[in-house]
């Protein structure tokens, strides 16, 4: 069975940029132009020339974004419901050997996390844990994900990465999307990066969409940690490529991008490379112009000004009043955070910032018994 490491295997790293890099800006005018850019065409948008047309290529996104999404924005939170972790990752306060008190959340500790995410008037809401099988594993989602699931309208999970009927099991269970990030896509850096665990299988982390796609998963969400490689472009093709892979075979799933770049956390590292917000304004915008139909996402990793400011232009999706840690809603526990959010706004502080900028926040955009197409009105 065809997987996307077949394709990956098709792909070499060094070509792929200088391709990029050797862009011109009549590349990047043809990119612009097309009703629908192609591979060569997502390069130029991803290219150092790329830059100079920042301007064209943020009205083109904005006009897709507004075509597609109207003027809504989409809220979500993340609920941490453990720092667990059997995993050695450079760059994750999770990681095994960094000396942080550990922390799973019980019946009681997330029945209080989702009262004060309720309370604040969140209704999707993202689960997230550090990667730990035994503990942290099926037969914990077993237990709590049902309940968790009566309280909100939408559930995605951002977990260690499971076996096809696994997700078909949690699907059952009331799951809608799975986050996996593919952190890089250079084998060798992801390797240094990645020292002790299962997150080291490089390959079982790299097919994780295609198991989420055959088991029926309605949203699989996409994107790559800037900072890992020495080169966020190349990286970020990458998730193109995948993307599209994914779009022709698993037409019947939907798919979000998401754009992290590193932040401070115990234990962390210096990035390899460094994107500013200029190049994170393009990348963002690269993506609404290759994939017009992706949800594009925003998390509190970013300041309160750049996002007030480029959630207009390209973005459908954002978390607001983040906490990266279990109990962090409900005790406030900031010594067990993942990492350290940049926007900790409230959300009512948000979504006025979106209302004086023309945007309509949506807490609650579906109920799951009315189906498919009841979503995004």
């Amino acid at each position: 069975m065809n997987t996307f490491t077949d394709r990956w295997r098709t792909l070499n790293w060094d070509d792929i940029r200088l391709r990029i890099h050797s862009k011109t800006g009549r590349d990047v005018e043809r990119a612009l132009a097309a009703a629908h850019p192609d591979r060569e065409d997502m390069m130029a948008l991803l290219s150092p020339a790329a830059l100079d047309y920042l301007e064209p290529l943020a009205q083109r996104a904005q006009q897709l974004t507004r075509q597609r999404f109207g003027n809504t924005v989409s809220f979500y939170l993340p609920l941490y419901l453990s720092n667990l972790c059997a995993n050695e990752c450079t760059y994750c306060g999770f990681s095994m050997s960094n000396r942080i008190k550990r922390k799973t959340l019980d019946d009681e500790e997330i029945a209080r996390e989702c009262a004060a995410i309720k309370a604040m008037g969140f209704e999707h809401l993202l689960l997230v844990t550090g990667e730990h099988q035994n503990k942290v594993g099926m037969d914990y989602f077993r237990r709590h994900v049902p309940a968790i699931r009566r309280q909100f309208a939408s559930l995605q999970m951002e977990v260690q990465p499971l076996g096809q009927a696994e997700y078909a099991e949690l699907k059952a269970l009331g799951l809608d999307g799975v986050l996996v990030y593919q952190e890089t896509y250079h084998e060798a850096v992801y390797a240094r990066h990645h020292l002790r665990g299962n997150k080291q299988d490089f390959f079982w982390r790299l097919e994780t969409p295609d198991r989420l796609g055959r088991a029926g998963i309605d949203r699989i969400g996409l994107g790559a940690l800037t900072g890992l490689s020495d080169c966020w472009r190349t990286d970020n093709y990458m998730v193109a490529e995948h993307l599209l892979w994914l779009q022709q075979r698993y037409w019947q799933s939907r798919y979000s991008v998401a754009f992290p770049r590193l932040r401070p956390c115990a234990g962390g590292i210096q990035p390899a490379s460094v994107m500013d917000e200029r190049q994170l304004v393009q990348l963002i915008c690269a993506f609404r112009l290759f994939a017009p139909e992706a949800e594009l996402s925003l998390s509190t990793r970013e300041s309160p000004h750049f996002r007030d400011n480029v959630v207009p232009i390209a973005i459908n999706a954002v978390s607001a009043f983040s906490r990266t840690q279990p109990g962090g809603y409900a005790d406030g526990h900031t010594e067990l955070e993942q990492f350290a959010p940049h926007d900790g706004r409230r959300p009512e502080e948000v979504a006025a910032s979106l209302i004086e900028r023309g945007l309509q926040p949506v807490w609650k955009d579906w109920d799951g018994y009315l189906g498919r197409s009841a979503q995004n009105i």
